[in-house]
């Protein structure tokens, strides 16, 4: 488990963005869930509404290399992985890293940027290398990935494909903020000035350990098993195309065990399970057509599978 420093830190990490994102503490503790389970996340929502500020406040809170890519829609993959130029002098192909060789790379409005440059992504946030002519590059450790999108519905926007979607361990909707932390916005600092003055709160080492304990949090046979029940019930459930598989089912369990590592315990609850499913979830699920959203989808799953 975690050690008390390690603890402290991370819980000071969480207090420290959510002094920057005012009103979001679920969305900003699934965050860190991502981070700890080794996955990426989707942040998802209407412009305006923190998406980007969420994603440099977990950038300037971590202590690791960062880099920003802003997708539009003249944007390359080789503006993202790098490119191999030819030396003259040394006869030989030179390979120049792109932005996605750093530890927290965030991808800005992704979905601004045409499927082919999307795919540039692929490999990196699945198997954390990129190869370039035939050679393979490792990517830094740790490497995380935060993405902002714009809804599908806006103009000049690219839905991901669902080989894209499935890179992502979480999706995240932050909406509008309550009435109180909207007042407390307006009438406070800009927040650029304060993610300016934002300290990091863990290193490379922390966050390698932390992934490490996650590993440890125990998940009985029983939650095992609702887990099964949950990935059995989306694949024939009504209005759904495509269920969700075993790898969605993987990344559960993985995002589960850091919910719980979060909350002080050494053990997943079935309420882990049920706190995290919508997020896990809804994004790898196909819908028939007129079936709804995702996201109820995703509830309306996690409602009829009983625990036991």
């Amino acid at each position: 488990m975690l050690t008390d420093g390690l603890r402290a830190s991370l819980d000071r990490a969480q207090t420290q963005v959510n002094a920057l994102v005012l009103g979001k503490p679920q969305e900003v503790r699934l965050a860190f869930v991502a981070l700890l389970a080794g996955g990426h996340v989707l942040i998802e929502d209407l412009p305006g509404l923190g998406k980007t500020t969420l994603a440099h406040a977990l950038a300037a809170t971590l202590g690791l290399d960062f880099q920003r890519v802003q997708f539009t829609s003249d944007l390359l993959p080789a503006d993202v992985v790098g490119v191999s130029v030819f030396d003259p002098q040394a006869r030989q192909f030179q390979f120049h890293s792109g932005p996605v060789f750093t530890q927290v790379l965030l991808a800005d409005e992704i979905n601004r940027a045409p499927p082919r440059t999307q795919s540039a992504l692929l490999e990196a946030m699945a198997e954390y290398q990129v190869t370039v002519d035939g050679t393979t590059h490792r990517l830094p450790e740790p490497f995380f990935v935060i993405a902002t999108q714009n809804p599908v519905d806006l103009s000049g926007t690219y839905p991901l494909p669902d080989s894209q979607l499935d890179r992502f361990l979480l999706r995240l909707s932050l909406g509008y903020p309550g009435e109180a932390a909207e007042r407390d916005l307006l009438a406070g600092t800009d927040r650029r000035d304060l993610i300016a003055r934002a300290t990091p709160q863990l290193g490379m080492q922390d966050v390698i350990a932390a992934r490490q304990a996650v590993q440890d949090v125990h998940a009985s046979e029983a939650l095992i098993a609702y887990v099964q029940a949950l990935l059995a019930r989306s694949r024939r459930h009504p209005g759904v195309r495509v269920g969700l598989s075993p790898r969605a089912g993987l990344a559960l369990l993985r995002a589960a065990r850091a919910y719980a590592l979060l909350l002080g315990r050494a053990h997943v609850l079935p309420e882990d399970v049920q706190a995290l499913f919508p997020a896990v979830a809804a994004h790898r699920l196909v819908a028939e057509v007129d079936a709804g959203k995702d996201a109820a989808l995703a509830k309306a799953i996690l409602h009829a599978v009983p625990v036991d």
